[in-house]
Formats: structure tokens, sequence, C-alpha cells
């Protein structure tokens, strides 16, 4: 099957390949450049205290800008009630968090991304995170951070999410363990 690309849409937000094949059937794939119409800004972890113990950026943020929107998003997540949503619009982002015993995960979405799916990710993130783990706290993610970070990798990558399947997110690090095993 020859696969040939027969036209090339930019447009502000993303490069749209539209690709043929043999069957003459299009096939439009969106290869992303700079910011796409839906996708993860940021995702950030935090105790009640507001102190950072993750954060992952997928554009580029300067660093000052950083602590005052880390600061800032996460006093907005902190300040509300339980029974308050947990969507909340802040500047130019969605935020979606999620509270489970003294983290708070926070993550900054576009105005177009779909909240419960993120909602869900959230909440998939923290099973693969306890399947691993065996019930994860804050003191598995402050000393095993490297880890945390790559089942986030195996899950967002570029803003976009790729992978759900929990036996698929940790089968990289079951190879890194058996490896250091011996």
């Amino acid at each position: 099957m020859n696969i040939h690309v027969i036209k090339r849409q930019v447009t502000a937000e993303c490069d749209i390949f539209h690709f043929s094949n043999t069957d003459k059937r299009g096939v439009f794939v969106n290869f992303g450049r700079g910011s796409c119409r839906r996708m993860i800004k940021f995702v950030l972890m935090v105790n009640r205290q507001g102190q950072t113990r993750l954060s992952r950026y997928y554009q580029p943020v300067e660093l000052n800008r950083r602590a005052a929107l880390e600061a800032d998003a996460v006093r907005c997540c902190l300040s509300r009630k339980k029974d308050q949503c947990s969507f909340v619009e802040y500047k130019d982002y969605k935020l979606v968090y999620r509270q489970y015993a003294a983290l708070y995960i926070v993550v900054g979405v576009t105005d177009n991304e779909n909240e419960l799916s993120i909602y869900e990710l959230v909440h998939n993130f923290v099973e693969v995170l306890d399947k691993y783990f065996s019930r994860v706290s804050e003191l598995d993610i402050m000393f095993n951070l490297d880890r945390v970070h790559i089942i986030l990798d195996e899950m967002i990558q570029n803003g976009h999410t790729v992978e759900t399947n929990k036996s698929r997110i940790l089968a990289p690090l079951s190879a890194l363990d058996k490896m250091m095993d011996g």
C-alpha cells in the first residue's frame, strides 16, 4: 500500500496533512505545530499547602511565569469548597482538578477540551500510580519523581492523551524494574 501526501494545509493552530493511499480514500492526519485546538497545556500535582510536587508543561512557559501560573492556579483550586464543581475557568485555560487525600492534581486545558475526559484521565493516572506504588502517597511521588514522570509521559504526549491501558502504561517501568533487579 502506497501512501502519498496530496495536500498540506497550514492553519494558525496546526498543520493538517491529507493523505491518499492506493484505494483513493483520503485520510486526515493532524500533526501539531504550536498549539492545537484541543490539548492539555500542563499537569500539576500539589499538596494541601500548595507545594508543587510534580509539574509537566506541554507548551513552553518561561520559568518566572511558571511560578506565578502555578501559584495562581493552585490557589484558585484550593480555595474552592468540596461541593463546588471541579472545573474552573482561569485566564485562557480551563482547570480540571481532583483531590486524592492530601494531593491535588490540576490539569490546565484549552477551552475546547472535554472536561469530563480529562477528569477521568486524572482518575486513571491515580489508579496507575496506585497500581505501581501499592497505594501511592505524597512521599512516593517525591522520592520516585522520575517514575511518576515516566507514567505521565506514557499517558500524555505533546498535550494529547495517547494511552489509558494500565498494563501498557506500566510496561516500560516493569522492564526497567526487571533490568535493575538483574
